[in-house]
């Protein structure tokens, strides 16, 4: 970055003497053409390999047992005379617990083709998957319709897998909406290997809050959404994997959050608005660990709060590869996205890496005010614009903010490559306090509507076709180092419309086609503007 400072300080001292145009179209290097940056086709479904389930040698306080096999059901029920009823309909096993003195467990095990596994109960309970392999053709495998807390444990060593059938038989009164569910609140610990298909709606659901803390969480399969919950998400460890048509993880609680403190999360969605995480409040990412997204449907959004959002700390990469669409009930468009948020928005630190390749694509999109503290952000975006019709389009932008969108610290990349793709935009005040932020944007690099702000940092713009910075009202300098490339005539390196222009301090060089002129009444800094049309004889 400051490489990038200094050389453009060397080459517009040159341009000074030798009086050279000011045309920038031939800044981009190889290694920064849009042809080179290529997102994986979707790899599809990978298929089921022959499960081994490798039940381990264990002993449980209070455990009744299920075995499944060839031959049938084994049950172990040691509190068949004290509270505990289990019925066997064909390898569709249902358990009915009155106890309420003991937390009992439930201990699975073993492979069946065409069973289930369902329990009523009125206190919280441990569910023990100890390699098991459960399809039901006609329901959901497993079905906790207890609203008491499941404490599912995936054995260590353990290999398991639970498939749905792709139409449900269903029971009035009960809930089944995935291929493992529960009515009240689950935690996941333990080390084993847990894979779910879910053909006929969503693969795990939750009627209550989620929490996983350990595991290997292969969801390899979603009709409707990989996870889905009425209450908060928590991921603090694991491995989890999921493959979607819609969502691959949804909160639908409007009062409680989505919380990533660690664990890696591997994640595509293949739908139409198919989000990868999704909250109807706020989403907090704080985790020692990764987030790799992929969403290939149109108008899906790799992270979408309805709240707000806060990134403090993780490694996460998000690519977008679907196009814009016209929603006839907003009478708007909907554009993919990496990021989009309905509320505010904090990065506080982390890596955050996004690629957005469709019509339309935006990089991060928030509804309220975005303020960058500190992190490494990299954002670009190669799509062409979405034109629904003469009257309704919208470009690919790079960084979005409709509230104010400040800059307090870490480093900001930016790369935009067609049509009215701006870099870094606010439809209010944008502010650069300090930080990193370099951007070659094909349209405007930055762009406020109300005011721009630069108070320090180091500033690095140049446009292809527009304003290196363009503030729609006023524009105040009073430090930083700052280079600012414009397209030609009558773009310019800085542009306020004639407004206010204010420098009282800082380091900066504009370069284009035209140049607003700084305002000399409340300007306290000296600055030199040159012109000239004449070109270079070499």
């Amino acid at each position: 970055m400051k490489i990038k400072l200094l050389l453009g300080f060397l080459c517009i001292t040159g341009l000074l003497f030798f009086s050279c145009s000011s045309d920038t179209d031939e800044l981009l290097t190889d290694e920064e053409d849009p042809e080179n940056i290529i997102i994986p086709d979707d790899p599809g479904d990978s298929g089921d390999d022959d499960l081994n389930p490798n039940s381990q040698n264990q002993t449980y306080e209070n455990a009744v047992k299920i075995a499944f096999s060839n031959s049938g059901v084994t049950i172990d029920n040691p509190f068949e005379n004290s509270g505990v009823t289990i019925t066997n309909a064909d390898g569709h096993i249902s358990i009915t617990s009155t106890i309420t003195d003991k937390e009992l467990n439930y201990v699975l095990s073993g492979i069946t083709e065409d069973g289930s596994v369902k329990i009523y109960g009125e206190k919280k309970f441990g569910l023990i998957l100890n390699g098991t392999g459960i399809t039901n053709p006609n329901g959901a495998a497993i079905n906790n319709q207890c609203k008491k807390k499941v404490m599912l444990t995936i054995v260590d060593e353990t290999n398991n897998r639970l498939i749905d059938g792709s139409s449900y038989t269903l029971v009035d009164g009960e809930d089944m909406k995935a291929t493992l569910f529960s009515e009240g609140n689950m935690e996941v610990s333990g080390n084993g290997t847990l894979e779910i298909r879910g053909k006929y709606k969503h693969a795990l659901c939750v009627d209550g809050s989620l929490a996983i803390a350990s595991g290997t969480i292969n969801i390899k399969e979603a009709a409707s959404d990989g996870i889905h919950t009425n209450d908060a998400i928590s991921i603090s460890g694991g491995m989890l994997s999921v493959r979607s048509a819609s969502d691959a993880i949804e909160c639908e609680s409007k009062e409680e959050p989505i919380s990533i403190s660690g664990g890696t999360l591997s994640i595509i969605t293949t739908g139409e608005k198919g989000h990868a995480i999704k909250a109807k409040q706020d989403i907090n990412i704080d985790t020692s660990g990764s987030i790799e997204i992929t969403v290939y449907g149109n108008a899906s959004k790799g992270i979408k709060p309805s709240g707000n959002l806060t990134i403090t700390k993780g490694d996460i990469t998000i690519n977008t590869v679907g196009e814009a669409i016209w929603e006839e009930d907003e009478q708007d468009t909907s554009s993919a996205a990496g990021i989009k948020c309905d509320g505010d928005a904090l990065i506080d630190g982390g890596t955050l890496t996004i690629i957005s390749t469709g019509a339309g694509g935006k990089g991060i999109n928030v509804d309220g005010t975005l303020v960058i503290n500190d992190g490494k952000i990299s954002v670009t975006t190669t799509g062409e614009q979405y034109v629904y019709d003469r009257n309704n389009d919208t470009a690919a932008k790079a960084i979005k903010s409709d509230g104010n969108l400040t800059i307090n610290g870490g480093s900001v990349t930016i790369r935009t490559y067609k049509t009215e793709a701006e870099g870094l935009e606010s439809k209010a005040t944008l502010t650069i306090n300090n930080g990193e932020v370099d951007i070659e944007a094909y349209d405007d690099c930055i762009n406020a509507s109300t005011h721009i702000e630069i108070n320090g940092g180091y500033v690095y713009c140049n446009s292809e076709t527009n304003d290196g910075i363009d503030s729609n009202g006023t524009l105040t300098i009073t430090g930083g180092t700052i280079v600012s490339l414009g397209s030609s005539s009558p773009e310019a390196g800085f542009d306020c419309d004639n407004n206010q222009f204010k420098i009282t301090g800082g380091t900066l060089i504009g370069l284009g086609g035209g140049d607003s002129k700084p305002t000399t009444s409340v300007s306290t800094q000296n600055s030199l503007i040159y012109g000239s049309n004449a070109k270079a004889v070499l």
